[in-house]
Parts: C-alpha cells; structure tokens; sequence
C-alpha cells in the first residue's frame, strides 16, 4: 500500500449499505479507491482534480446510456 494512504480514512457510500462496494480515501492530492472485501490487493491512486470530475459526470449523469 501506498505509504500516503497508510492511516487514511476510508470510507463507502452511504447508499452501499453492509454490501461490499468501493472504497475510497484521500490524502492530500491524491485519491485511493479500493475493494472492501479484498482491502489486501491494494488500491488505485487518481490525482484529485480528475476525481472531481469523474464523480461531477456521474453526478450529471453523464455516463448514462440512452
């Protein structure tokens, strides 16, 4: 694991419930994103500014298909 993430606070969505889901953290410029029910494979480290604009599209619905 990224030494950076060591410590992280990672947390789910609320809409997950006690299913298992992904899993993401920040730590400074960057964000991890993981598994929750295999943490020990590691994560994915995204520069936050294209965090910001993944989650805006989703948010937009922007990967929605017709």
């Amino acid at each position: 694991m990224n030494a950076e993430f060591a410590g992280a606070g990672w947390f789910k969505s609320s809409r997950s419930g006690d299913r298992d889901c992904v899993e993401v953290a920040f730590a400074g410029t960057q964000v991890g994103v993981r598994d929750s029910k295999d943490i020990a494979q590691g994560h994915l480290t995204f520069p936050t500014s294209a965090w910001v604009a993944f989650t805006a599209k989703l948010a937009s619905g922007g990967f929605d298909q017709a």
